[in-house]
């Protein structure tokens, strides 16, 4: 079977239902910004090593990304049900994967630091900020479409930005690399002057 089929040739590609839509559609750009993300984090999974502690949660993160893409293709008034799991439990295996992580960490999270450090850290908020931009599409696409987004993919995607920003201050003090911080967070500094 050949790869392509020249049917998008015009600006348009295949929905879940068999509709075609623009390729710069609300719902093809969330897609693909999680494609994205998605594709960043087997870049992360590459660098990291087979052997690696964080292999098999960010292999189910992308085995999730894959079904909630393939839901979010799927638009509010298509007949054709999907098959596809949906991962309803994503924030809460997130938040768990978040909260193992933070105990680990040898300083708490008081300041907003400068994306860096090593490549891994580095690649770990690669994948945060495009999580973030993956949020703001699905806000778009859920203003659109509200019944073709549900709950779940937002709540999943939203703490996955804060997992990769744990992931990145985990993997910097686990190498002993300082964190450069920027300044301390709002909530701190008001403390801070009372």
């Amino acid at each position: 079977m050949k790869i392509y089929t020249r049917k998008g040739d015009a600006g348009k590609t295949g929905v879940f239902g068999g509709k075609r839509t623009y390729k710069n559609s609300a719902r093809i750009e969330c897609i693909g910004t999680l494609d994205e993300v998605n594709s960043t984090i087997g870049l992360l999974r590459a660098k990291l090593g087979e052997d690696h502690d964080w292999q098999t949660n960010l292999h189910r993160i992308q085995k999730d990304m894959m079904d909630m893409m393939s839901h979010l293709a799927r638009p509010s008034d298509s007949k054709k049900t999907n098959p596809n799991p949906k991962p309803i439990d994503g924030a809460e295996f997130c938040e768990n994967w978040l909260d193992e992580l933070e105990a680990n960490i040898s300083s708490p999270s008081d300041y907003f630091i400068l994306p860096g450090g090593n490549e891994i850290s580095a690649l770990c908020h690669v994948c945060r900020t495009q999580a973030r931009r993956g949020e703001r599409t699905l806000v778009t696409l859920m203003l659109e479409d509200p019944e073709s987004v549900e709950e779940y993919v937002v709540a999943y995607i939203n703490r996955l930005s804060d997992l990769f920003f744990t992931m990145s201050r985990a993997e910097m003090d686990k190498k002993g690399v300082a964190e450069e911080k920027w300044q301390l967070f709002l909530y701190k500094r008001k403390k801070k002057k009372s």
